[in-house]
Parts: C-alpha cells; sequence; structure tokens
C-alpha cells in the first residue's frame, strides 16, 4: 500500500516534466480536458482555467499522445469529444470530484485555509470587487484567487468554479446568494451640449426620437431600456442608435465623448454628473435594482477556503464597506 501511494505521489509530481507514462495525468489536466469538452473550444476553455489557448491545445494533444488515442475531433470552427473522449471522463470525472473532495476534507483539518479559489464575475463587476478580495487574500495568507472576468454568463459549477459575483436578482435558484452592497441606482446620461442641441427626454417614449448608445449583452441580444414611473409598471424600451457597444464601459465613455445618450450605472456617472460634464433625463423613471451578490453552488459543501471568503464577505458587507 505505501509502495502504491509513494508511486502516485511521484506520477502526480512529474506531469509537468514531459516524459511521463499513461498513467500520469493530473487532476489539473483532467479539469483541463473537462473544460474543453464543456466549452468546445480552446480559447474559451483556456480563459475558464487560466491558461493560453495554445498551452491548452499543446497539454491536450499530449494526453492524447499519452493515452494513444485521441479525445477531440478539431475543425476550424468546434472542437467535440469523440466517443473514447466521451467514454474516458465519464469514467473518470467522478473518481477526479471524489479525490478533490478528499483534499478538501483533510484541508479542513487546517488551522488556516489554504489552497486555490476560483470566482467568476463580469468585468465591470469585478473592479468592484477587488477590494473585497485582497483584503481577503491578506487576511488568509495561503489562500490563492483565480478571478475571471467575462461578459457571459455561465455555468460556474459546470465550469469548474467554486462561487461568483453577479446582479442579486439574476443569481440562479439553485445558488445561494449573498447580497453584497445596495441597490444599484441607474442614468440616463449624455453630454449637456448633446441635450442643449437634441432637447431633453421627458418621458421614456422620447428616446425614439434621440440617437442612443445601445449596449450589447453576453448573450448577443441588445439590452432594452428599463423605465418605471414611482409606484408604476415597469417598461422596456428598444432605442435606436447608430452606435452599439458590447461593455458598459465603453458606452459611458462614448456618453462622455459625445456620441449620444447612454443608460450606465448611476454609481459609475456621479463624479461627471456632479462636475458638469454629463446631464441626466428622465432621473424619476430610472427605478434601481438589486446590487451585486456573491453565489455559490446550493447542494455542495464549502470548501474551507470558500467558507473562509463567504464568511469575509458577510463581515466586510456588516462593517458597511460595500463594493468600490
Amino acid at each position: 500500500m505505501r509502495r502504491h501511494w509513494c508511486n502516485n505521489r511521484r506520477n502526480l509530481a512529474c506531469a509537468d516534466e514531459g516524459h511521463c507514462t499513461v498513467t500520469d495525468l493530473t487532476l489539473r489536466e483532467l479539469a483541463a480536458l473537462a473544460a474543453v469538452a464543456e466549452h468546445r473550444s480552446f480559447r474559451a476553455a483556456a480563459a475558464a482555467i487560466g491558461a493560453s489557448p495554445s498551452s491548452l491545445s499543446h497539454r491536450v494533444a499530449a494526453m492524447e499522445r499519452q493515452l494513444g488515442v485521441r479525445l477531440f475531433n478539431r475543425t476550424t470552427r468546434s472542437v467535440a469529444l469523440t466517443e473514447a473522449g466521451e467514454h474516458f471522463l465519464a469514467r473518470v470525472m467522478p473518481a477526479t470530484r471524489e479525490i478533490a473532495d478528499a483534499v478538501e476534507t483533510v484541508n479542513r483539518f487546517r488551522d488556516t485555509p489554504a489552497g486555490l479559489l476560483r470566482l467568476n464575475t463580469s468585468e465591470e463587476a469585478a473592479a468592484r470587487m477587488l477590494p473585497l478580495i485582497l483584503d481577503f487574500m491578506t487576511r488568509y495568507p495561503d489562500m490563492r484567487v483565480d478571478l475571471v472576468a467575462e461578459g457571459r454568463m455561465i455555468d460556474i459549477v459546470a465550469s469548474g468554479f467554486d462561487a461568483g459575483f453577479r446582479a442579486a436578482d439574476t443569481v440562479p435558484e439553485d445558488m445561494v446568494a449573498i447580497p453584497l452592497g445596495e441597490e444599484e441606482g441607474w442614468a440616463v446620461v449624455a453630454t449637456p451640449a448633446y441635450f442643449q442641441t437634441h432637447g431633453l427626454p421627458r418621458v421614456p417614449a422620447d428616446l425614439l426620437r434621440h440617437d442612443c448608445i445601445r449596449a450589447r449583452l453576453p448573450s448577443g441580444t441588445i439590452y432594452r431600456w428599463e423605465f418605471a414611473p414611482r409606484g408604476g409598471e415597469e417598461i422596456r424600451i428598444d432605442v435606436p442608435g447608430r452606435l452599439t457597444l458590447g461593455s458598459h464601459t465603453l458606452c459611458l465613455n462614448a456618453a462622455r465623448a459625445g456620441a449620444g445618450i447612454a443608460y450606465v450605472s448611476l454609481r459609475d456617472v456621479a463624479a461627471d454628473l456632479a462636475e458638469g460634464r454629463l446631464a441626466r433625463a428622465l432621473a424619476d423613471w430610472t427605478p434601481p435594482s438589486p446590487g451585486l451578490a456573491l453565489y455559490y453552488p446550493r447542494q455542495r459543501l464549502p470548501s474551507a477556503g470558500l467558507k473562509a471568503f463567504i464568511d469575509h464577505a458577510k463581515a466586510w458587507r456588516s462593517a458597511g464597506r460595500g463594493y468600490a
């Protein structure tokens, strides 16, 4: 038994040396295989696990050579599991999860948590949550954090993340959500020069006669601006505009440059409004929305590192620190 355990330890240790045998696939390599299978793209899988597409492609090719069988069919447009690949992952992934859970069980006996915490969010939310994450890493120096910021909403469990950040009202029902801040205010803004030239919209329908800066959502659809009079029913408008952009930051920068009217976070334009660089319209029609929340799987026992992060986030919120 001792010899068998030592051999396994040697196998895990030598996986990155480039001269391993068929039995030397590590948990990290198996996770890489699973990411490619889930995303069907080396580029998307690499972004999910924090690697470069070329290195991930080489790692997968090396694993196929070790196993002596092709695991993926590759085309210029997509990557898909072969029949052998499907059978292989179906057999090894449950065992891989068991091993990872066993390691985590041992980690719970540590005085302080250690290991890697993988978090997923959008670029805008990542910037706001960074102070919380840095404070957590100062408190727990043995913890490492891999924060992946991307434009689309994903299944954090299938993609190998421990937790994520997103608007509280968009958290899936099978997840636990921990609100981290107050409601998020929104604003319809443009430069004073734009409103002076084109007029100030008084009701949402007036926007149909303006040049609006449209936002493309991660799903590829165009965001419909949301409005509601105080105590009234919410309405959504597909605003017209010559410019469509793929991020909140770009929409804000375009509005500052005088390109038209934008629908943006009130927090992000507070200084612009106070200093007169931007002007606001339809203030009585833009209700607040739920703020950001930390969320994680309801059915999974949190790892020691995740539990520490959850507790740290709750303490951060209770102290009124919110997010940037």
